[in-house]
């Protein structure tokens, strides 16, 4: 599970298009700071930048570059909400922290716009609006249901039938979807290169190829072994994700680390891509297998989904992506595919992103389940809040208590039966 030390980036097409990398040098004598933020993705790039902002001395330790993992390689998908309803969400958490849940999820597509204008981070952010479809009668019900929970709590959401969806997307293949007009995309590394120069200039230091061998306690505060130097730190956020191994016991079994693929076109004439998501609105499909797609700033089709469970290099390697995709639009038939590739993000089997506080002055934060780039984003402030306030300091998610999974070890086979399963459910509609 350990990833081992200096890999080059996923073979992707933001590797090929993104901005040039603000330096960030391994780490290579000891430091004393306030925060020390173990992984180096949108989570803690953003609570670095939320802390610095307010005078906070705060280190980003990142055992590759900023944006290696998943952040810098997802579906560049600028999407609202929690994987659960809002209903569910009241129904687990209560009126108060459910509805604070809520609209702060629903609101974190709204606060990852703003920031990007706010420090005018080059990234090819459009919000354009994200569609939720449906293609059976399953998904279609489902999808109603959320419309009208957001609907009757004011959000800015409208159901699409299937003319409209038509429309919308150049395909026939959905009976409905739920339009929210907060939702949109981006380059997502660059933008995370972008939040790592935001915290930089901030006054965070940042620094890559700097894994974190060990973590233990140091007086009150704590100490952080990395290969060239020892970080001392009266505060740790860890941020690791898809990534967490065994720094801290039992954490990496409280998740499954699943890999999600994509693969990308050439850029295409005009003339086919205007019969593509004209509106350039993001979907992702509501079925048990997701499958996400966006045509990009460039005119090139993303389409994205589970792949294998290993690394892939080329598009070929997620065949079934492309063939869905010439199903869906017969005009790209012949179209170059360019890129394929994947990376690896945390799946929690409650389907919540996960906040840990299992030791003094020791804040965990992971799994987004799919919807990291906003919710990452907007989770630097909440995490930054509860870093410089502590317990007292009211979040606006739940602070749980870590529980190792059971049969963790086998989580390969399973994940690999619960796709071949969920895609023979979806094409029969169950």
């Amino acid at each position: 599970m350990n990833t081992p030390a200096h890999l080059p980036l996923p073979p992707s097409l933001y590797a090929d298009t993104a901005v040039a990398p603000t330096p960030a040098p391994p780490l290579d004598a000891d430091k004393n700071v306030s925060v020390a933020i173990i992984g180096g993705g949108f989570t803690g790039l953003s609570t670095a930048l939320h802390l610095a902002e307010q005078g906070v001395s705060a280190i980003v330790l990142e055992a590759q570059q900023p944006g290696w993992g998943a952040s810098g390689n997802n579906g560049g998908q600028v999407n609202p909400g929690l994987k659960h309803d809002p209903d569910q969400i009241e129904a687990d958490f209560g009126a108060d922290l459910g509805g604070r849940m809520i609209a702060f999820s629903y609101g974190t597509t709204n606060y990852t716009f703003d920031l990007i204008r706010r420090y005018q981070i080059p990234c090819e952010a459009r919000q354009n609006g994200t569609l939720r479809a449906a293609y059976n009668e399953a998904s279609a019900a489902g999808i109603e249901n959320t419309a009208r929970q957001c609907i009757r709590r004011g959000m800015p959401v409208r159901l699409l039938n299937r003319e409209q969806m038509r429309e919308m997307t150049g395909t026939d293949r959905y009976l409905c979807a739920m339009l929210d007009n907060r939702g949109g995309d981006l380059q997502p590394l660059s933008y995370a290169r972008g939040l790592a120069r935001a915290a930089i200039a901030a006054g965070a230091a940042v620094h890559g190829e700097t894994p974190a061998l060990s973590l233990s306690r140091d007086g009150a505060g704590w100490r952080i072994e990395t290969p060239r130097g020892i970080v001392r730190a009266e505060k740790v956020l860890l941020a690791t994700n898809g990534f967490t191994d065994d720094l801290w016991p039992g954490l990496r079994r409280t998740i499954v680390p699943v890999f999600s693929s994509i693969a990308a076109t050439a850029p295409l004439s005009e003339e086919v891509a205007r019969t593509i998501m004209p509106t350039r609105s993001v979907l992702y499909e509501s079925g048990h297998i997701t499958v996400y797609y966006r045509i990009d700033a460039h005119n090139r089709l993303l389409m994205g989904g589970r792949g294998p469970m290993r690394w892939i290099s080329k598009p070929t390697d997620v065949a079934y992506l492309i063939r869905y995709a010439e199903r869906l639009w017969p005009s790209i038939k012949g179209a170059t595919w360019t890129h394929g590739w994947n990376s690896r993000l945390a799946i929690t089997p409650d389907h919540y992103p996960h906040v840990h506080e299992p030791a003094e002055n020791l804040l965990i934060s992971l799994g987004c389940n799919g919807r990291g780039v906003a919710l990452s984003t907007a989770m630097g402030g909440q995490l930054a809040r509860r870093l410089i306030g502590g317990k007292n300091a009211a979040i606006d998610m739940p602070v749980t208590v870590i529980k190792p999974m059971p049969l963790h070890a086998f989580w390969p086979i399973g994940v690999t039966a619960a796709v071949v399963a969920g895609r023979v459910r979806d094409r029969l509609g169950i």
